[in-house]
């Protein structure tokens, strides 16, 4: 983000004239998600925006399951570190756990943080891309 104030501003990111579309911005307040909806949001993505989970994420996108000791290895963290990350993404329902007597095994929860996943490094990649 930029720490360039509002009177910095470039002229295209500011209405020249100041008419609001009163249909339109209603229609939009419509369609906006209520706060509650809003504050899960946020929180999702503040859970995604750490960059040992998001690698422990897309380890299991690759891998499908994996359990701690294997997550760690192939993200080269420690089992704690590791271990802590997973209950976070768990409670928050973004991977699920498996119990194969001592061991824990992890995946993704579903399609929808699969989805979630590709769509947002395509968006990177697409976004790098257009880069001048």
């Amino acid at each position: 983000m930029s720490d360039r104030s509002v009177s910095e501003v470039a002229p295209f990111d500011r209405c020249a004239v100041r008419i609001v579309d009163v249909d339109r911005v209603e229609a939009a307040r419509k369609q906006l998600p209520a706060d509650d909806e809003l504050e899960g949001l946020t929180q999702l993505f503040r859970l995604l925006g750490d960059a040992t989970r998001a690698r422990l994420l897309y380890a299991l996108l690759e891998a499908g399951e994996l359990c701690v000791c294997d997550l760690a290895a192939s993200i080269d963290v420690t089992e704690t570190t590791t271990s802590q990350a997973l209950r976070l993404l768990r409670t928050a329902g973004i991977v699920r756990a498996r119990r194969a007597g001592r061991m824990m095994h992890y995946r993704l929860d579903d399609a929808h943080v699969r989805m979630l996943l590709d769509l947002s490094r395509e968006h990177l990649r697409h976004t790098a891309d257009e880069a001048p």
